[in-house]
Parts: C-alpha cells; sequence; structure tokens
C-alpha cells in the first residue's frame, strides 16, 4: 500500500512538473518528462519546474530541493565525430558535487555499435561525486577513464559535463562558487618585448616549458593503478632511457615566434592564423609520441589537450602543421617538431595560465587499453607582457537567439572560407563542362582523365577532408523541419551541406539527378575510382541481363519510401535504418568503424569492382529521392541519333550503370550524367553513324575538278577513254 502510495505522488508530482510553466525551447524540457528521478539521482522523488531564466530544474526529495539537473547542449555546443551534440543529463547537488548522470541521447556510431552498454553506464557512473569546486580550483584537472576505441567520444562527454557543469554551479552558486564578473585585462601582450638568444636562456625564463618522463616513471604511474595487467605489461626498455620529453612554447607571441622560427616558418605562421587565433610548438622525441596516428584516421589528436579553466581545446589536423628546423641557437636535436593552431573561437586566453595534458595508453588485452595523463603547464613570462589601464567595461546587451545563432554560422561560414572557395569553384567547373558538353567531350582521352581527376577531388576533399556527404538523412530532415517550424539556422550551420544541397536544387531542374550522383558524391566517386582499378586489373566487369537489371531498379526507390515511412513516426529510428547508406562508414568515419558496418561497405565496393557503381544502381535512397523530382527537369541535353537504339547499342552497351534502353532511350531517373554517351556521340572509331558522315565526306572529297571532256572523233573513243568506268570492250 505504501508503495502505492508513493508511485501515485510521484505520478501527481510529474503531471504537475509538466502543467507549470517552464522555459520549453531547451533541451532539458524534452528529455526531463522522460526520465524517472530515482534512475537518474539515488532516493530523488522527483523533478521541480524548470526555471524561466535558466535551463536547470530542482531534484526533489522529501520536498526539499536537493540539487540541480540540467542536460548538457543547453550549455556547450561540443560536438562528437556525428556533429551533433552528445546529450548527457546531470544533476549537481547543493554543495557544487555531482550527484546523478545518464547519457540520454547521442548519435555516435561508435557507442551505438561494438562499445557494450555496461561500458557507457559506467562511464557515466564514474561522474558521480566529482567535486566541482574542485574542479574550478584545478582547472578541470581530474582522471579521466578512457573506453578503449572511443577515445575522442568519451572526452567529448568529459569536456561537456565538465564545461556545463562548472557553468551551472557558478550560476546558482553552488559550493560556494560565484559566477565569474568580467572585467578588463590589465595586461597586453608587448609587441616589442625581445626573447633570449638561445634555447638553454628561453628554458630558464620559462619562454619554453617541459615535461620529461622516463621509462621507469611510466611504468611506476601504471603500477599505481592497481591493474594486475598493466603491471604485467612493463616497458623493457632501460627505466633512465626517456620514454617522452616534449617542450612548449606560444609561439604567437612575436618575440618568441621570432626566436624560434625561420623568418620563412613565422611568415606562414602569420598567413595561417586568423585574428584572434594563437598558435603553440609543441617538439618532442623518446619512444612515446606526443602526436600518435590516431589523428589520421579520426582527424583529431587524441593524445593531447589544451585545458585552461573551463576551456578545453582538442586539436584537429587542420589545425596542426608540420614544422622545420628550429631557428633558435643550441636548440636539441627533435624527432617532433609540430606548430598547433588555436581558434580564436575556443575562448582560450593566451595572458592566463594552461596545460597540455598527454594521454598515455598502455594495451592490457586484445582490445582493451589502461590510460594515465601527465600534465606540462604553461605561463607566459612577465618579459612579454606590458601594463594598462583596466577600461571601464559597459554592460553589453544580450543578443537575442536569432541574432546569437545567425553570428554563430556567420563565424562558421568565415572558419570555412577555403572549402567554400574549393567547393564553388569544382561546382562552377562542372556548369562549364555541362553547358559547353560537346567541346568537353570530343577529346575522349582528355575527358576521361578530366573525370577521374574530378571524382578524385570529390573523394578526398569533399568527402575525406571536408566531410561533405549528402545523405538521405537531410532529406528526412529537411521534411521534419518543414513540418514543425522551418529555420534557416540550422541548416547554415554546415556550410558545405548546404551549398551542396542548393547547388542540387538547382541541377535538378536543369540536368536532373546525375549532377550530385555522377559527380559530386564521395562514395559514388569511390566506386567508380575503384571500378576503373579493377578495370586496369582486368577484373571481369558483368553485365546484368537487361531484365534482371530493369526489376532491381525499383528496390532503392522501396527503401526510400520505406524510410519515409519510418521518418513520419520517428526521424530518430529513421536514422538507425538509415545506415543502410554506408557513406557514415565509408566517408565520415573513414572506415574507422565497428567491424559489420565496414564489411557490409566492404562487400559493397567489392560488387562494385564487378558491376559498376552496383550500390547507385540498386540500393541507394538518396539517389531514388533525387530522381522523384527530377522528372521536372526542364531541358534534355544529352543529344542523341534518329539511328540510337535503332540498330546502334554502341551506347547502351558502354553506358556504365546500364541508363540506356535497348530502343535508345536515355532513363533519366537512372542516368549519372557521366557524359559517355557524349563522348561516343562525337566517337570517330565508334558510332556509326558519325563513321558513315566521314565516308560520305570522304567520298565527297574526293570529287575533284569537272572532268573536261577530250574531243572525240569516234564514238568508240568515248568508250575506251580511261577516265570513263565501265567495260573497255563494246
Amino acid at each position: 500500500m505504501r508503495s502505492f502510495l508513493i508511485r501515485l505522488v510521484l505520478g501527481l508530482v510529474a503531471a504537475l512538473v509538466l502543467s507549470l510553466p517552464g522555459r520549453a525551447d531547451t533541451v532539458l524540457s524534452k528529455f526531463l518528462p522522460t526520465i524517472q528521478a530515482p534512475d537518474l539521482v539515488a532516493g530523488a522523488e522527483g523533478f521541480g519546474p524548470i526555471r524561466q531564466d535558466l535551463a536547470v530544474a530542482p531534484v526533489l526529495k522529501g520536498g526539499q530541493t536537493i540539487g540541480w539537473v540540467f542536460v548538457t547542449s543547453d550549455f556547450v555546443g561540443t560536438t562528437g565525430y556525428s556533429g551533433k551534440p552528445i546529450h548527457t543529463m546531470v544533476a549537481v547537488g547543493l554543495d557544487g558535487k555531482i550527484i546523478g548522470v545518464k547519457l540520454v541521447k547521442h548519435s555516435e556510431p561508435i557507442v551505438l555499435v561494438g562499445i557494450p552498454d555496461a561500458k557507457i553506464k559506467a562511464l557515466a557512473a564514474s561522474y558521480v561525486g566529482l567535486d566541482l569546486v574542485a574542479m574550478a580550483k584545478s582547472g578541470g584537472k581530474h582522471d579521466l577513464n578512457i573506453i578503449s576505441g572511443a577515445t575522442v567520444t568519451v572526452m567529448v562527454v568529459d569536456d561537456s559535463i565538465l564545461r556545463s557543469g562548472l557553468k551551472v554551479a557558478r550560476a546558482l552558486g553552488l559550493g560556494g562558487l560565484a559566477p565569474e564578473v568580467a572585467a578588463g585585462p590589465t595586461v597586453e601582450i608587448d609587441p616589442a618585448a625581445k626573447a633570449p638568444a638561445d634555447w638553454t636562456a628561453m628554458e630558464g625564463d620559462g619562454t619554453l616549458r617541459r615535461l620529461s618522463l622516463d621509462v621507469g616513471q611510466v611504468n611506476e604511474a601504471f603500477a599505481a593503478l592497481n591493474d594486475p595487467r598493466a603491471t604485467a605489461k612493463p616497458l623493457t626498455d632501460p627505466p633512465d632511457s626517456t620514454f617522452v620529453e616534449m617542450q612548449v612554447a606560444l609561439v604567437s607571441v612575436p618575440a618568441i615566434g621570432q626566436a624560434l622560427l625561420s623568418a620563412a616558418d613565422q611568415a606562414n605562421l602569420q598567413a595561417w592564423l586568423q585574428p584572434g587565433d594563437q598558435a603553440l610548438m609543441i617538439v618532442g622525441k623518446g619512444i612515446y609520441s606526443f602526436k600518435g596516428s590516431g589523428y589520421v584516421r579520426g582527424g583529431i589528436f587524441d593524445r593531447i589537450v589544451l585545458v585552461q579553466d573551463d576551456v578545453s581545446v582538442r586539436f584537429h589536423d587542420r589545425d596542426h602543421k608540420r614544422l622545420g628546423a628550429i631557428s633558435a641557437k643550441g636548440a636539441p636535436d627533435f624527432s617532433e617538431t609540430d606548430l598547433f593552431r588555436i581558434p580564436a573561437a575556443s575562448g582560450f586566453d593566451p595572458l592566463k595560465p594552461f596545460r597540455i595534458q598527454l594521454l598515455v595508453q598502455r594495451q592490457v588485452a586484445a582490445i582493451e587499453k589502461d590510460f594515465i595523463t601527465f600534465d606540462l603547464g604553461y605561463q607566459l613570462p612577465p618579459r612579454y607582457l606590458r601594463k594598462i589601464a583596466a577600461p571601464v567595461v559597459a554592460a553589453a546587451p544580450v543578443p537575442d537567439e536569432t541574432t546569437a545563432q545567425s553570428a554563430l554560422w556567420q563565424k562558421i561560414w568565415i572558419g570555412k572560407k577555403v572549402e567554400i572557395a574549393v567547393l564553388v569553384t569544382m561546382l562552377a567547373v562542372l556548369t562549364l563542362v555541362f553547358f559547353f558538353q560537346s567541346l568537353a567531350t570530343r577529346n575522349a582521352r582528355l575527358f576521361y582523365w578530366f573525370r577521374i581527376g574530378f571524382l578524385t577531388v570529390t573523394l578526398v576533399f569533399l568527402g575525406w577532408y571536408a566531410d561533405a556527404q549528402l545523405s538521405v538523412v537531410n532529406l528526412m530532415a529537411l521534411f521534419g523541419a518543414l513540418v514543425n517550424g522551418f529555420s534557416w539556422q540550422a541548416f547554415l550551420l554546415d556550410p558545405l551541406t548546404f551549398i551542396l544541397w542548393f547547388s542540387v536544387a538547382a541541377a535538378l531542374l536543369f540536368w536532373g539527378r546525375g549532377a550530385y550522383c555522377g559527380w559530386l558524391c564521395p562514395f559514388g566517386a569511390l566506386q567508380e575510382l575503384t571500378n576503373q582499378i579493377a578495370r586496369a586489373l582486368h577484373i571481369p566487369q558483368w553485365t546484368l541481363p537487361w531484365g534482371l537489371h530493369e526489376r532491381l531498379w525499383p528496390l532503392k526507390y522501396m527503401i526510400f519510401l520505406g524510410l519515409f515511412g519510418v521518418s513520419l513516426m520517428s526521424i530518430d529510428q529513421a536514422e538507425h535504418y538509415a545506415e543502410i547508406e554506408p557513406f557514415k562508414t565509408a566517408i565520415v568515419l573513414k572506415f574507422v568503424r565497428a567491424w559489420p558496418f565496414v564489411a557490409y561497405v566492404a562487400a559493397l565496393l567489392m560488387a562494385g569492382l564487378f558491376v559498376e557503381r552496383f550500390y547507385c544502381r540498386y540500393l541507394c535512397p538518396l539517389g531514388a529521392a533525387l530522381a522523384i523530382p527530377a522528372r521536372l527537369r526542364m531541358f534534355d541535353w544529352l543529344k542523341r541519333y534518329h539511328e540510337c537504339g535503332q540498330p546502334c547499342q554502341t551506347c547502351a552497351n558502354e553506358c556504365p550503370v546500364q541508363a540506356i534502353h535497348p530502343t535508345g532511350e536515355i532513363n533519366p531517373n537512372e542516368c549519372v550524367n557521366c557524359l559517355n554517351c557524349q563522348v561516343l556521340y562525337q566517337s570517330k572509331t565508334k558510332c556509326p553513324v558519325v563513321i558513315r558522315q566521314i565516308k560520305r565526306r570522304g567520298a565527297v572529297g574526293h570529287v575533284e575538278a569537272p572532268l573536261r571532256m577530250p574531243q572525240l572523233r569516234d564514238p568508240g573513243d568515248l568508250i575506251n577513254h580511261p577516265n570513263v568506268k565501265g567495260p573497255k570492250n563494246v
């Protein structure tokens, strides 16, 4: 009876909470009704209403507030591999300690597949008891529990919990923390400062800071973990041998950069940095690399992170440059010399202390590792600073959400200027090729290599570098936005995807779906390039019987309609089923994913070695979705002869995707605009119509000036004249 009354009271409290006014525009308002308070905080009985001024709600026990609950994505915008926030619900007690953590929603493939649920729950539970007050004093330093195979995702979760937790604790005054009051700086970097003349002097005054670890220290650190597996696998090098030696300098400070870098490197650095950006020089040697090789696969240097108060900066490959020789006198030799850019948007302040956290790992099982961290602290020496009068800071008006979102996407577009310029150039070149296709396809060999080069740029730049792979999920999200209230802001946050979709919409009216599918789809490019390699290796090519081929076409339309139907009920469920698209595995994650996904993509590519663009022809729901509106195209650009298909079958037999019917018509739903038929249309060696025209012109060309008949006296002379064909004798 007692348990029934408790459940009844909790139900009434939940209903009351849902009926009370609160901030409906928060992530918390979406997920709070789906979570039972005892599942988040042990002993809790319910949640109170969400505050109007802050996206938090009280955690209740016995009618009293024992803490505050929030969702990290309401306070920080850190995203994972998927490019979407990882929504984590966190409860913080009145003393500033975390009392509950629950991962409520994410789109991380590394977590969706391959990582046991028990490990994720253990990761969340490890934050319970974390003292945010201590974190604020230590600058966020704590032991990070890494899950092998999900290093970057765990780092994103950690960053989100710590930064959002500190913001909430300061805003609510939990544990005695007070909101930070912005004040004008009292010092600034002195452009006239001079650095010491040699390396040793720079080490002495703090211009350079060092972290040096020998093998013995690292073995002792792993032994302190109390994991017998780590202790049983010590490094076998001599204990006093160098494990890693790292040195750091803030080379964006003019004096330091001039002292350590050559004039050419300094000029390149200044050209690389945008206004407000900073740069670190990190050099190292020893048996352990501070860079590792993970950044090559995933784009993030997962062994180092910059930490400053609530700010944490993880370096991407686009923020990295290799450095040549160090110009400072007496500089030792290093095996790794690198520059790392710190974007202005990160919130990093070069005037304040910071640290570089080094993650060291040790294999303890076939797929498991133990991790420990070491810190290299840095603070800019006073010799590079000068005092300034503190300015009077006027209270800045708080921008509304629309203005803030507009500023965000504009900042993103500015940061993607190079990528946008390359994409716009690609689109301009492709447009010219389509408009002047007769000229472009006149030389078959030249056009072949142009197409191979263009597809290579599409795969490497648009796909693997810029992650600009369109997906049927984008279309489902667009439909959802149109139904639930359209906003340009969400789509403008990814400039390359926005430009591509805009160009696809325009191309559908002019050329159909082939403009994207045949030229700008990274996975389509991967299929075609691998098939070209297969042809070069003389792997046999299979041409499916026309009847079977025609009956396999509808599969992709069925798949698209199925996904679209599921999206009407649940967009999240549709995203799961949309994994039939191999784009995320092959392009976005570059095959760094659980083996079932990789095996699926490998099977599709293997089929494509024998049947060119196998996936595009029969399975691609995105291609099907684009083919439907492509029926509205206004022009038919592909030239044909009356003889095409009746009787000539040259183009139909050589069409890479079998989009030409035996009767000669091109199916616009299946055509990828590769322009191979336009090459054949002008071929002097393959097209029977062109060959016949050449022969006719040749026959006419052999007719010289009008024949001048000789003066003949006898009719028999006409019969026997050499210029007259026919029987010579009568």
